[in-house]
């Protein structure tokens, strides 16, 4: 008969014994048997059930990034303020229309919805008091950098901001639009010139100097036609060739160009190339979307309401 105290050893022997034999085997290069004393962690292990579990990563936020061009899977992938300013440009001048006052507010503009279309931001929920797109605030919903500065800073001011704002008032901060001298720094400098250097860095622009009487302008001519072509070409056959006929079922960074090119006083230049009968179809069917109830359009069309917020701000604008 073994002694008492013999009794207490055997498990912890048992034990030793177990695990020496593991890094004897695991030495020779052969399979492991875990221990249900010392659970496996490893992927390939034979144990079932696992005791324990590694932890999932976290799901990244900037889930909507811009979808692939059937047409040009290769085409640099553009943001909706390049877009505008790519169609608002003159080509061989390298500045858009002096006539133009509506470019400016319509890349802030298309800063939110850039934002909106990534997941970073989002209306306050539609509630009883407040029902109009207007009236509900912007919430931030990730502040996970995008990789671009002017959506990043932007970010930064929504995240600092001491008081939710609608989206009218976000375009207002974001252009100076303000008589508040203790909001003037949620306004945006140069926000046409760094969208500009953002296309010359994709080669689609260059950089260049024009003399004029008083002073000396730096232009971005249009070295590369072929992604603005591309983009004529995909705005003209959404309204002729490719038209839904309903704004539900269209593309939603289609529907937010259409709108910005509206807003920035863009999108009759970009149609201008059609013949009579194709420009007044087209113009037709733009003023359909545009005159469309957007308080409906946002309830019903999925992921579309920050969109249709703006384009109801530059319509009361």
């Amino acid at each position: 008969m073994s002694p008492w105290w013999l009794r207490f050893l055997v498990p912890f022997l048992e034990v030793q014994s177990s695990e020496s034999t593991r890094h004897r085997v695991a030495a020779a290069g052969q399979s492991v048997p875990c221990s249900p004393l010392r659970p496996c962690s490893e992927s390939g292990c034979c144990c079932t059930p696992h005791f324990w579990t590694e932890p999932e990563e976290d799901v990244a936020a900037d889930r909507e990034l811009p979808d692939d061009d059937s047409d040009n899977s290769k085409a640099p992938r553009l943001t909706l303020m390049e877009e505008v300013l790519l169609l608002g440009l003159q080509d061989k001048e390298g500045y858009p229309s002096f006539w133009n006052d509506c470019l400016s507010p319509g890349l802030r503009g298309g800063i939110l919805i850039e934002l909106a279309l990534r997941g970073r931001i989002h209306l306050e929920p539609l509630t009883a008091r407040k029902k109009r797109l207007l009236d509900r605030k912007v919430l931030l919903k990730s502040a996970a950098p995008t990789g671009d500065v002017l959506l990043d800073e932007t970010l930064r001011h929504i995240k600092a901001s001491e008081s939710m704002e609608t989206v009218q008032t976000w375009i207002e901060l974001l252009t100076g639009e303000t008589w508040n001298p203790f909001k003037l720094q949620y306004q945006l400098r140069n926000v046409r010139e760094r969208v500009a250097k953002g296309l010359v860095e994709k080669g689609i622009l260059t950089t260049g100097k024009q003399s004029f009487l008083l002073f000396d302008m730096t232009t971005h001519p249009i070295c590369d036609t072929t992604e603005k072509q591309r983009l004529l070409r995909k705005l003209q056959d959404s309204l002729l060739e490719r038209w839904t006929g309903d704004p539900r079922r269209m593309d939603r960074r289609l529907l937010a160009l259409l709108v910005l090119a509206h807003a920035s006083d863009v999108l009759e230049k970009a149609l201008g190339g059609l013949e009579d009968t194709q420009y007044e179809m087209a113009m037709s069917r733009v003023r359909d979307v545009l005159e469309a109830d957007a308080e409906l359009e946002a309830a019903q069309g999925k992921g579309t309401e920050v969109i249709w917020a703006v384009l109801a701000a530059f319509n009361r604008a």
